[in-house]
């Protein structure tokens, strides 16, 4: 009997492609970026007013960068933002 031939993978789970979030993370911050959301730039959450502070880049967690590619302050506090979530003030 043939040793079984191992690939360092596990059987069922998917294979990880190490670039791909990045890709995706980077184009949704493009996206946000040319329609306007900058940082320094005033926008509403809701009705709640807020100022764009930066991009969120995170690759793993509850609010990937994909998702909600904005980070705004409010006075209310800091929020990671989807692009659904926000418009020009």
């Amino acid at each position: 009997m043939a040793a079984k031939e191992r690939n360092g993978r596990r059987p069922g789970k998917l294979a990880q492609d190490s670039e791909q979030p990045g890709r995706v993370i980077g184009s949704a911050v493009n996206v946000a970026i040319n329609r306007g959301f900058v940082v320094g730039r005033e926008v509403l959450v809701g009705s709640i007013p807020g100022i764009v502070v930066g991009y969120n880049i995170a690759s793993f967690g509850r609010f990937v960068g994909s998702a909600y590619p904005l980070v705004v302050r409010t006075a209310l506090g800091v929020t990671k933002c989807g692009m659904d979530e926000v418009s020009l003030a």
